[in-house]
């Protein structure tokens, strides 16, 4: 009987669809435990092999808590809306719900057959009505509520507007709009537009006028991380800046609780740092200069946010960033061309690649500023290196105390008066003591966290600014100017946004039969007439509004009067575990973060942190093939035969080198006929071989389609089975490290399987397992296993756990054991790794009822307890040989087996040792 994999997987896959075997009920007597993957977005490229091995993870681990006996909600869905799917309708003709239906559809497809054991009874998708009405309601939620800094959570605007009626907004100024203020009466006197303006800069989620990165190719605006060397990642298209109503999250009002729940979740100290570093809290004070244009004051003045207001009569220019309000203003007309000219070349560039960027660049004004303390007079430079979304988009530069500074300084010669030196040696450094002898005294002396502190007060007391903290991070953008998105569930009235009423929900994306954008950048939803007349908005949510909350719709999926139930909710609680990717380490989490404390603070969920633990695991490299083409010709050259400058033959011939698929490479041997027949191109094409074989080059790079690197794991689970895929890509490599795929490797775990199957049926002698006993050796084999493979699950450590098992099946092979007393409990441990194959021997063992549900083995010590060790025994004090010795033995017993062993006998030639020294648990010396 063999080992026939194709028919067992598909047998199984089908009984356990069949049996409902990975429903989960939200009521049970088990404790529960929820394992959650990073769902995918459906691409019409599939998966590659690369992207299972997080969900196979996750797999094992749910398997394995499910026979440690938890509840295990273990779900899978969509993330269906976004760009992607827009742009590949707009390339190919076809709508987006078409495509990402039927990209869905592959995926599952290619999910089921790797045996993953999703509950698909509680599979979302953002893109689908019964979802993203959902997704409308907590963004109402959002927007009818207010960050109460008083209280320190969200509550209702109607306790605002009591507030507001009460004492105007005396004990709540708008983060909005930081001058605003107004009494009671003159909250009354406002009409209903003014009030609603007023509420827009309170609201959890509002709307404003923003810079943001606009692409008019793809008609759209896109995240600072779409943006490459001033044009779109996807398709290379140019961006510039433009401004553009925009709805926003203000995340910034949580960014506190964001930091301070870093501290009660277990992720890495990589990814707390990551997410620390994005909200960048920072504290010093806002200091307000007054500025000087051609010898003459404005009315304006520049405000500065400086972390080290004690260094102020250090301050040698100012920086502001491009986009400032005041550039127009204050810019001389000797240096208006120059500015203008900057700025083109600065709205070219993305957020990203200015942060980056260790190019010195900028411009000067004309402007001054002086400073209030000593009257000196600044000069007002801009710079990219300012950003106008963090602090105030301005700076007060200090050459002799920043580096950055200084070399800005330096780079455009701008004189530096105030050398301080090298004083920036710790706490107690006094770093602007040579700056500011000759100028202030209150500062004298002062180590610098007392200056700082000193400087304030004088800051404040003087009436030229203020204390304040600072989080780098910026209000999260949350609009798009796409169609394939949730509509916004707003209407604008007389330019006022009214929300729609929870009964208007969902508001349904209507069908188009054109994307292209609408007028003034507007989306595409702005070319329907039946869609403005009714005033709705034309903008949709971006990509990452419904994965924001997914996790807790997964709870009760098929609710259709609540997003998730409070008793659905407070039973699964928290993700248990996380398993994604980082390249969503900080957008998504923190959203999904911000949006958790949100509802909790709302009182819909009782938990503030949405996950507990968060594994990032790596990613699987593509490796590459190359062949080497020489230019001009059609004749390609295997890699061997070329030069050492790349080149080819006496002539130096140029060569083109070129990806090659790699599913049509045979390690490094590329199959000629396969190439000819893969693109029309390389039909007549031509080989010089070496030995007989062309050679291929190999690079280790990221898996893309584009590179054709890409390894289907369709084709090797019909090629090898799905239990043997999922234990190879478990057997790479720890989870969270990034590792280069190599199919060739993949037969040793196949061989490992065929192994096991033969220690339960012989291929021509049948059934050879037995009700034998098993002997002590053979249980310590088994209870060695239970131990290293329970640890190694627990520990995320799948690669040695797939270790443990091929070491107990060598070992069981050489004692020839095939007990199903030790065997059936080795199944079970085999279970989370190669369900179906561990299924199928479980029953042939004569077990009623399915492997999913049974026990897991328990560890007894007993059985891999030592009864003896090896010692070394020496003559004289030089090791001559070994004995194993019983722990139990008593010196006498020891003296007697010193002397009985053959090579101490040899070496006493007859005589009687002086003596024997047994040291125990260490070693045996015979003295002659």
């Amino acid at each position: 009987m063999e080992y026939n994999f194709r028919d067992i997987e598909k047998k199984w896959q089908q009984q356990w669809k069949d049996s409902h075997a990975y429903r989960v009920l939200n009521e049970s007597s088990k404790p529960k435990y929820y394992v959650l993957d990073m769902f995918p977005y459906p691409s019409g490229a599939g998966l590659h092999v690369g992207h299972p091995l997080g969900y196979i993870a996750s797999d094992i681990y749910s398997r394995y808590k499910r026979l440690k006996g938890f509840n295990v909600l273990h779900p899978m869905g969509f993330d269906a809306f976004g760009l992607p799917a827009e742009q590949y309708a707009l390339d190919t003709g076809q709508h987006p719900a078409v495509t990402t239906r039927n990209n869905i559809a592959t995926f599952k497809s290619q999910l089921n057959n790797i045996g993953f054991c999703y509950d698909w009874e509680r599979e979302v998708n953002t893109s689908e009505a019964n979802y993203y009405k959902w997704t409308q309601w907590i963004f109402l939620q959002l927007f009818d509520s207010f960050f109460n800094r008083l209280t320190g959570r969200a509550e209702r605007i109607s306790a605002l507007v009591a507030a507001f009626e009460k004492e105007g907004n005396k004990s709540y100024p708008s983060p909005g709009e930081t001058t605003l203020r107004f009494t009671a009466d003159q909250w009354e006197n406002f009409d209903e537009a003014q009030k609603m303006n007023v509420l827009m800069g309170y609201r959890l989620s509002y709307c404003g006028y923003g810079e943001v990165n606009w692409c008019e190719a793809l008609g759209t605006v896109l995240a600072n991380d779409e943006v490459v060397n001033g044009v779109s990642e996807r398709g290379g298209y140019p961006v510039v800046k433009k401004k553009l109503r925009q709805w926003y999250l203000r995340i910034t009002e949580y960014a506190d609780r964001l930091l301070q729940g870093l501290e009660t979740v277990d992720f890495s100290d990589a990814m707390k740092e990551m997410q620390t570093n994005w909200i960048g809290k920072s504290s010093g004070a806002e200091i307000d200069f007054e500025l000087e244009v051609n010898e003459k004051k404005t009315a304006s003045k520049l405000r500065v946010y400086t972390t080290r207001p004690d260094t102020i009569f250090g301050v040698d220019f100012m920086v502001i960033a491009p986009e400032h309000e005041l550039v127009d203003q204050i810019t001389t007309q000797e240096q208006l061309s120059a500015v203008e000219e900057y700025i083109t070349y600065v709205k070219s560039r993305s957020e990203r690649e200015r942060m980056a960027e260790k190019k010195i660049s900028g411009v000067f004004t004309g402007a001054f500023a002086i400073n209030p303390f000593d009257g000196k007079k600044i000069p007002v430079w801009i710079s990219e290196y300012v950003l106008a979304g963090y602090g105030t988009g301005a700076i007060m530069a200090v050459p002799c105390g920043d580096e950055r500074d200084h070399k800005f300084a330096k780079h455009f010669n701008i004189p530096v008066t105030n050398i301080i030196g090298d004083h920036y040696k710790g706490e107690e450094a006094n770093p602007t003591k040579e700056a500011i002898l000759e100028n202030s005294d209150f500062l004298n002396g002062l180590v610098m966290k007392d200056a700082i502190e000193v400087a304030i007060k004088e800051i404040e007391s003087k009436g030229i600014g203020i204390r304040k903290t600072n989080f780098k991070m910026r209000d999260a953008a949350f609009s798009r100017q796409r169609y394939w998105g949730e509509p916004f569930p707003v209407k604008w009235i007389d330019g006022v946004a009214y929300p729609l009423s929870e009964k208007e929900l969902p508001l349904e994306l209507p069908h188009v039969d054109s994307y292209k954008p609408g007028p003034e950048g507007e989306g595409p939803l702005a070319n329907i007439p039946a869609w403005t007349s009714q005033h709705l908005e034309t903008n949709t949510m971006p990509g990452y509004a419904g994965s924001s909350w997914y996790f807790l719709r997964y709870m009760d999926p098929a609710n259709t009067t609540e997003f998730c139930s409070r008793k659905a909710s407070d039973y699964w609680g928290q993700v248990d575990i996380y398993i994604g990717g980082t390249e969503h380490a900080v957008g998504h989490l923190l959203y999904s973060r911000m949006w958790t404390k949100a509802m909790y603070d709302l009182g819909y969920i009782g938990h503030d942190e949405p996950f507990k633990r968060l594994i990032n695991q790596g990613m699987i490299q593509g490796s590459s093939r190359f062949v080497y083409r020489i230019n001009g010709t059609n004749k390609f050259v295997s890699k061997g035969l070329l030069n050492e400058d790349g080149s080819y033959g006496k002539n130096k011939d140029k060569i083109d080198v070129i990806h090659a698929d790699v599913n049509i490479v045979d390690g490094l041997e590329l199959d000629t006929e396969a190439f000819r027949e893969w693109r029309d191109d390389y039909r007549d094409a031509e080989f010089e071989l070496e030995d007989g074989k062309y050679i291929c080059g190999a690079e280790v790079e990221k898996m893309s389609k584009s590179k054709y690197n890409t390894v289907n794991p369709d084709d090797l689970v019909q090629k090898y089975g799905a239990d043997t895929f999922r234990m190879y890509e478990m057997f790479l490599g720890p989870v969270e490290m990034s590792k280069p795929w190599d199919t060739k490797g993949i037969e040793g775990v196949h061989r490992f399987l065929k192994k096991l199957w033969r220690l339960f049926y012989d291929e021509l002698k049948g059934k050879v397992w037995t009700d034998e006993q098993a002997t002590d050796d053979e249980l310590k084999v088994l209870h060695k296993a239970i131990k290293q493979i329970e640890e190694a699950t627990e520990r995320f450590s799948f690669n040695t756990g797939v270790s443990g098992f091929m070491i107990a099946v060598n070992e069981l092979n050489d004692l020839k054991c095939t007990k199903k007393e030790v065997l059936q409990p080795l199944l079970v441990l085999l279970t989370p790794y190669a369900p179906h194959v561990a299924e199928e021997l479980w029953q042939l063992l004569g077990n009623e009822g399915s492997i999913l549900n049974a026990p897991y083995p328990v560890f007894e010590e007993k059985y891999v307890k030592e009864s003896s060790k090896e010692y070394p025994v020496s003559i004289n004090g030089k090791l001559r040989t070994t004995m194993n010795i019983s722990l139990d033995a008593t010196s006498e017993e020891v003296e007697k087996m010193a002397l009985a062993n053959e090579i101490v006998q040899k070496w006493l030639e007859g005589k009687a040792p002086k003596r024997i020294i047994f040291v125990k648990g260490k070693m045996v010396n015979v003295v002659i």
